[in-house]
């Protein structure tokens, strides 16, 4: 699989980005054991690259890929929502210690929602870049699912990576339009930064136009690498294929298009709350003490991964 360059760092990456969240117990529950093989199998087709972050709680799985995998061949990106250098130490100590190695590719603020929002973690971004000298890291960025995370990378040349929604109808992006983000990150990129999009499927909203959707990434000159969720052999298969192709072989197309993911709350929901509080998207309110989804859910996972009695999933 092709390699190329994320922006003006040293770091070369598949074009397709292993994401991670969609293996662990908040969506298709798999065991350490399996989680690993699936990222050992997508290395072994060629995908050097794996997206984590620190609330997902599945640097297990990676830990036990490694043993498999040489260390100085993959390329690891994590995300914490340090805003003290404090928070931040500690987070890249344990994904240190938790992964079992020397080092972070890359380590990046999650979900920065604007200029304001990086610059009121700045005192983190000072120890990621403290880490980088000390070789703790190798690169920091932000994750973003809005316009205005995108403009705000432009006021901090010590931002060398973005991880931005990308899809055909903006899907998740709720400040603006996927013509706005493109313009925002077509700026970046000639700033030089390394650019690897999320959500190129809108979170399973664009499966039934997989092709299509996938294909509409892939072809923008300035998106290095796709992060897409995959949870099975044949998910791999398929994201492969598109990448390499431009479609899916029917027999996988067939076993992909099958599976309809939903937001899924238990019959014991408490109506706590907390889950409408953690969506940027304002897909899930409480209704009558129990937690509803609505149609603006991208099945990111997030309010699942605050639910106290763990009775939010993925499906």
């Amino acid at each position: 699989m092709e390699k190329v360059k994320l922006g003006n760092t040293n770091i070369e990456v598949s074009r397709l980005c292993f994401g991670s969240l969609t293996m662990t117990p908040f969506q298709a529950n798999l065991t350490v054991k399996e989680g690993a093989h699936l990222i050992e199998y997508a290395y072994n087709q060629g995908i050097n690259f794996l997206d984590t972050a620190e609330i997902y709680e599945n640097y297990g799985y990676i830990k036990e890929a490694l043993k498999g995998i040489k260390r100085e061949d993959y390329i690891i990106a994590s995300k914490t929502y340090a805003y003290t250098e404090e928070m931040a130490k500690n987070s890249i100590e344990l994904a240190l210690k938790e992964i079992g190695t020397d080092y972070i590719d890359i380590f990046m603020l999650h979900e920065q929602e604007s200029v304001h929002t990086i610059r009121g973690h700045y005192d983190a971004i000072k120890y990621f870049l403290k880490a980088k000298d000390q070789g703790k890291i190798r690169a920091f960025g932000i994750s973003t699912h809005k316009v205005a995370g995108v403009k705000g990378v432009k006021e901090y040349p010590e931002i060398e990576i973005i991880h931005p929604i990308v899809n055909k109808y903006g899907i998740g992006i709720n400040d603006g339009t996927i013509e706005d983000m493109l313009s925002e990150l077509k700026d970046l990129k000639d700033m030089g930064i390394g650019i690897y999009a999320m959500k190129p499927l809108g979170g399973g909203h664009l499966i039934k136009e997989v092709e299509s959707s996938f294909n509409f990434v892939k072809d923008i000159p300035f998106i290095d690498s796709i992060a897409i969720g995959m949870q099975s052999i044949d998910e791999i298969d398929a994201n492969i294929q598109l990448l390499n192709n431009g479609f899916i072989s029917d027999n996988i197309n067939n076993k992909i298009r099958k599976k309809n993911r939903k937001l899924s709350v238990a019959d014991y929901c408490i109506g706590c709350g907390r889950c409408e509080e953690r969506c940027q998207q304002n897909a899930i309110k409480v209704v009558d003490n129990m937690a509803v989804p609505n149609e603006n859910c991208i099945l990111c996972g997030y309010c699942a991964l605050v639910c106290p009695d763990f009775c939010i999933k993925v499906i």
